[in-house]
């Protein structure tokens, strides 16, 4: 099935193509509450996460999903001081949400073929959805799950149970995966895609070292599953100082002088280079 193929837009996390001048609009740190534990998710909103993900399924057991409904529910009857998103389990989750003034997204577990998103966009209309590619066949429909529908606003990888369905033994052995929605995000339009959740939360070392994987592979932010978290991720995917001062000085030297050039120190100035160099500047911004 072909899908609708659209330009990144304001409703979007973050223009992969242009400009971003705010933290609004280029989130780091998506994190991640179970919906039955209201007093983890109250603290989660005040943990400085960019993005708050309210988890129904994998978090929740099956007895406290109507309960985890209800108070996922309750908070968004009112926009809530960080954006929440809601990690739904059943389509009764969707239609009990979707109409809320505090909802600002959906994350669809499991989703595999393009007709689910159709189908959920229905459900809830003029809600931004985030896909989860969780399976095999999932990452092969990668780009028509991206370019399914206007509601889609982003893809990321379910990694844990991506590894189990390919059988994967090394973290290194999704690379692959990682790099087909990363190329599929952009030819659909989309923002970069979030990073999958490092699960062991006493691990920084290894978060800090898969986050700078996940930036060179393209990807933009991470998902987390403590606040602990949160820094390291932030800090993985802000540029350095000197990353800065380079992007600077070619946004300085294309300014000065149209075209391609060389600068002094020998780097090649094309418009490929300057719109990196505008992308690493708007994300610095987060911090002035």
């Amino acid at each position: 099935m072909s899908g609708t193929v659209r330009t990144p837009c304001a409703g979007h996390a973050a223009d992969p193509g242009g400009t971003v001048t705010d933290r609004a609009r280029t989130p780091l740190t998506w994190l991640y509450a179970p919906g039955d534990r209201p007093a983890v998710v109250a603290k989660a909103l005040a943990s400085g996460a960019d993005v708050v993900i309210v988890d129904l399924e994998d978090a929740v057991a099956p007895h406290r999903k109507a309960y985890a409904l209800d108070a996922t529910a309750d908070l968004l009857a009112d926009v809530p001081p960080v954006p929440v998103h809601v990690r739904v389990h059943s389509p009764h989750d969707i239609s009990t949400l979707a109409s809320l003034p505090g909802l600002g997204g959906l994350r669809l577990p499991k989703v595999t073929h393009a007709t689910d998103i159709h189908r959920i966009a229905e459900l809830a209309p003029g809600v931004p959805l985030h896909a989860l590619l969780e399976s095999a066949l999932a990452v092969e429909h990668a780009h028509a799950i991206a370019s399914a529908h206007p509601a889609v606003h982003g893809v990321a990888l379910g990694e844990a149970d991506l590894r189990a369905d390919l059988g994967v033994r090394e973290d290194r052995g999704l690379d692959w995966s990682r790099g087909r929605l990363v190329v599929a995000a952009r030819a659909a339009g989309l923002p970069p895609p979030v990073q999958s959740v490092h699960p062991d939360i006493g691990d920084l070392a290894g978060l800090a070292a898969g986050c700078a994987r996940g930036r060179a592979l393209g990807f933009l932010g991470r998902a987390a599953i403590h606040p602990r978290q949160l820094p390291v991720i932030e800090r993985a995917y802000l540029p350095t100082p000197d990353e800065v001062d380079a992007a600077r000085e070619v946004v300085e030297a294309a300014a000065a002088e149209h075209g391609a050039q060389a600068l002094a120190d020998g780097r090649f100035v094309d418009a490929a280079v300057v719109a990196v160099a505008r992308r690493v500047l708007a994300l610095a911004a987060r911090t002035a």
